[in-house]
């Protein structure tokens, strides 16, 4: 049966034993997933038969009575034959909904990979179409920030390597949206310390370009710790190197800090188990910025600074103010570190 919540794990693990579906829809926001599951595709052929048995056709380029002519050949060589149709998000969706009478009826000779990378495919027949056939659909979604984290460590240990908490942080801030780019830097990673080392820091300053010294972890940490000179100097910095470090992704970074400061100020048990139960955290090291925000901040400032984070995210974003997005952000983190909670 078809399935739309199947994880990428799941997906994995039926590829990499020989057992695929006869079609698989891949579709979503997410690139990564979808470019790491057609390469387990064209694996599903030994490279000896590749050439007659693995087929990668081009949306814009094929109407849908090629992809139908294609999957219903039978394979010269290996067991199966695999067809991957990429850029199906060129064309629109009435060139899938031509592939329904295929989907509901499949070649068992032929696995079929329809890949809509960054697009959500929403047609309710043709998933239905899927189903009736035994395929599969699979929705590669962005990740949420909060589980960012636990990604790059889950893939850090994939690789045989561990993390120190202040370098998993430079490399969560450093990955934005582009799974890719985090998760290649990691293989990188993996051949230059190799397995069993730990990711320091240093490593991924040397290896990756991201200054341990300069970064959003580090303003962070001034910030929580009322730090002023410390935080105004990583702030200059970013102002003097704009591209790379950009204002408008700091804002729920920072949001974040002083809402879990906010929660851990009213939580009945302030015990390091009672806080990271309340606040969702997996390890201790991730209490140390709340633990010294409790110490420097009243509940009253840090509404006030809530409450001028939301200003900053708006004006940040040229909403009510023109001024330089950098320099709204030497005004809010010096309203943090000075406000006085008379809210």
């Amino acid at each position: 049966m078809a399935s739309e919540t199947v994880s990428f794990a799941s997906l994995k693990t039926q590829l990499t034993k020989g057992t695929p579906a006869p079609v698989y829809l891949l579709h979503g926001e997410e690139g990564y997933f979808i470019d790491e599951i057609l390469k387990l595709a064209e694996r599903l052929i030994p490279e000896a038969d590749r050439d007659f048995d693995l087929y990668t056709l081009y949306a814009p380029q094929i109407t849908p009575d090629d992809v139908m002519t294609t999957c219903r050949r039978y394979p010269m060589m290996a067991p199966r034959q695999v067809v991957i149709v990429k850029e199906v998000q060129a064309q629109k969706s009435a060139f899938v909904k031509a592939l329904k009478d295929y989907l509901e009826s499949p070649s068992r000779s032929t696995t079929l990979f329809l890949a809509c990378r960054g697009e959500t495919f929403k047609g309710t027949d043709v998933l239905n179409a899927l189903r009736k056939g035994g395929g599969v659909a699979f929705e590669s979604k962005k990740m949420r920030d909060g589980a960012l984290a636990s990604a790059i460590q889950e893939h850090l240990k994939n690789n045989g390597l561990s993390v120190d908490p202040k370098a998993l942080s430079m490399l969560t801030d450093f990955v934005g949206t582009d799974l890719s780019r985090i998760y290649n830097e990691i293989d990188k990673l993996s051949v230059t310390l190799g397995s069993g080392a730990m990711v320091t820091p240093e490593a991924v300053e040397r290896n990756i370009g991201i200054s341990k010294d300069y970064n959003n972890f580090e303003l962070v940490a001034a910030i929580a710790s009322r730090d002023t000179a410390r935080a105004m100097a990583i702030v200059d910095y970013f102002k003097h190197n704009p591209r790379k470090f950009p204002p408008q992704p700091l804002t729920p970074i920072i949001f974040n800090l002083f809402s879990n400061i906010l929660i851990a100020q009213y939580a009945d048990d302030k015990s390091e188990r009672g806080l990271m139960a309340a606040l969702g955290f997996r390890w201790p090291a991730q209490l140390k910025d709340v633990n010294a925000g409790l110490r420097n901040y009243r509940p009253a400032q840090v509404v006030e600074i809530l409450s001028a984070l939301r200003e900053f995210d708006g004006f940040s974003k040229g909403n009510g103010s023109r001024m330089n997005p950098h320099d709204l952000l030497q005004d809010v983190v010096f309203r943090i570190l000075t406000t006085g909670g008379r809210l």
